[in-house]
């Protein structure tokens, strides 16, 4: 005889949840899913925090979770990877927004011949993008000046493996935010929740890298924290005449240059001594040499 998929409680029809732990890219979670594979629910299991997400199997999914948190065993205390100590050379506070891209654009300078013939023919040559996205790097990092004057603090052009870089990290009680600059002069710039399309234009994989670069950075924090690391990815338009937000977009923070001090109010999700310590990992170069 098959097993009912629901039962009948105090009047409430109550699903069978089946209970599995999914632990993928850092995350250790415990889901509450229906017969059909459907998730109602999951729970952290670090935190014991659930969220539901499918509010009419709340009693069901609560009384499960709750129930597989109880037999889960206490984790060890993690133990932070040690940094070796801090030199001058290794020292990211005194770069300036636009490190890496001054030092893509001398190394990619066009010859004169290039110049000459990208003005003739009214062409953009390699170098103009990086000048433009130095500019943009520049009036946001001015932007975020301001943050600094209210105890945040902030570092530019962080260098990672393979020649990427974090335009900017923004380091406060508030969380850990990394920016990412778009810099599109009198454009007008939709955002999706994989996608941004510029003036109307061919999809650009904006908020997927912006989410992908957060999490590569709170991996890189967490490795020297001996706490969890909030990392919100952020994406600043510098330029634009207009930003569109879609309605189901909620993973990243899209602002203009000159919203970025919306950061500054958020309430408190670290303490200052953990904000402090997290900003002195995050200054030291040899903390991101791992990919």
């Amino acid at each position: 005889m098959t097993e009912p998929s629901v039962t009948l409680v105090k009047g409430v029809v109550m699903a069978r949840l089946k209970v599995v732990r999914w632990n993928r890219y850092g995350h250790d979670r415990l889901y509450a899913n229906l017969p059909d594979g459907t998730a109602v629910a999951w729970a952290d299991c670090r935190t014991g925090k659930i969220t539901i997400l499918r509010d009419e199997h709340r009693a069901a999914a609560l009384r499960v979770l709750h129930e597989h948190l109880r037999k889960i065993p206490p984790a060890p205390p993690a133990t932070p990877a040690l940094l070796p100590p801090l030199t001058p050379s290794d020292d990211l506070a005194s770069r300036s927004p636009g490190t890496a891209v001054r030092a893509k654009l001398v190394e990619e300078r066009p010859g004169p011949l290039e110049r000459f013939i990208a003005r003739v023919l009214r062409r953009p040559t390699a170098g103009d993008s990086w000048r433009t996205g130095l500019i943009g790097e520049r009036r946001v990092g001015a932007e975020l000046g301001r943050l600094q004057r209210q105890g945040w603090r902030v570092l530019h052009s962080i260098p990672l493996p393979g020649g990427a870089d974090v335009d900017h990290l923004v380091i406060g009680p508030g969380g850990v935010f990394s920016l990412n600059t778009k810099h599109h002069p009198n454009k007008t710039v939709w955002v999706g929740d994989d996608t941004a399309r510029v003036n109307h234009g061919e999809p650009r994989p904006y908020p997927r890298k912006s989410r992908a670069e957060a999490a590569r950075v709170r991996r890189v924090l967490e490795r020297y924290c001996d706490f969890p690391v909030p990392v919100e990815p952020v994406l600043v338009f510098v330029g634009v005449t207009q930003v569109t937000v879609a309605a189901t977009q909620h993973t990243v923070r899209v602002y203009r240059e000159r919203e970025v001090s919306a950061l500054s109010p958020l309430p408190p999700v670290l303490t200052p001594a953990q904000a402090e310590q997290v900003y002195s990992v995050a200054r030291h170069r040899q903390a991101w040499l791992t990919p």
